[in-house]
């Protein structure tokens, strides 16, 4: 991998779980990393605590995606970081954070869920695009967290979640032929299987495990490192010519 040394990132969602495992890898690879979160700042401190040991450098950004005024508040707590570190513009941008109503198939999903989860998934990485465009530099890098629920269709139980990573596929290929004459890469990543600890309950049941491996060709339950090595190349020189596309991380679902 290339050094990410004098790079600066902005990670969304990665107080917890993938988001914490890209947080760490981009600034083990020399990043100073924003890590951001939405209400647990109990964990995106020790998000930054765990980079700072590791002998990295990070600082924490809170605000509540998907909400009134939730780019202000981004906005302001990310300049504040930035300006703390001497530092006023972004390489990196990772939209991470995103929200699933697990179970909710089409029959129960409320409009009010549908919105929210909207609001999370699509508007919020769209607005918070829109906003650092003045401060990413050229050459940059935009990575989009998005699912392969988008080419595996699932039972129907969670219907709206890949509707919304959908929106988010087209938005990366989208997004990069626009920012192509500023050098900037767009790719979003499919995200399979993962095992984290906001997914403990369901891995914890042998059956749900033993049908998710069945259809992995590479025949195991993928780990965050897993993710955050892929995102980590995207953000490296060595992916300077790669944008526009989806690279599947799911070992092999579906196939």
């Amino acid at each position: 991998m290339g050094s990410l040394s004098g790079k600066i990132a902005l990670v969304t969602g990665s107080s917890r779980g993938i988001g914490r495992g890209i947080a760490e890898r981009l600034a083990r690879d020399g990043a100073l990393v924003g890590v951001h979160y939405g209400n647990n700042e109990a964990a995106a401190k020790e998000t930054a605590a765990l980079i700072s040991a590791a002998g990295g450098r990070a600082f924490i950004v809170g605000a509540e995606l998907g909400v009134p005024g939730d780019m202000d508040t981004l906005m302001a707590g990310l300049v504040a970081g930035l300006e703390a570190h001497g530092e006023s513009t972004i390489d990196i941008l990772v939209h991470n954070a995103g929200l699933n109503f697990m179970g909710r198939s089409i029959e129960v999903l409320t409009p009010e869920e549908f919105d929210r989860m909207i609001a999370v998934n699509v508007k919020a990485p769209f607005f918070l695009t829109q906003r650092l465009l003045p401060r990413l530099r050229e050459g940059g890098r935009i990575i989009n967290i998005s699912s392969v629920s988008t080419r595996v269709a699932s039972s129907g139980d969670s219907i709206g979640y890949p509707l919304s990573k959908g929106a988010l596929d087209v938005f990366s290929h989208a997004l990069a032929k626009y920012l192509g004459p500023r050098r900037i890469t767009v790719n979003a990543v499919g995200v399979g299987y993962t095992d984290t600890d906001m997914t403990a309950e369901v891995l914890a049941d042998p059956a749900h495990v033993e049908r998710n491996v069945s259809r992995t060709a590479l025949g195991r339950i993928g780990q965050v490192p897993d993710i955050a090595d892929a995102v980590a190349f995207l953000a490296s020189d060595e992916a300077r010519w790669i944008t526009g596309t989806k690279l599947d991380v799911s070992g092999g679902v579906g196939l």
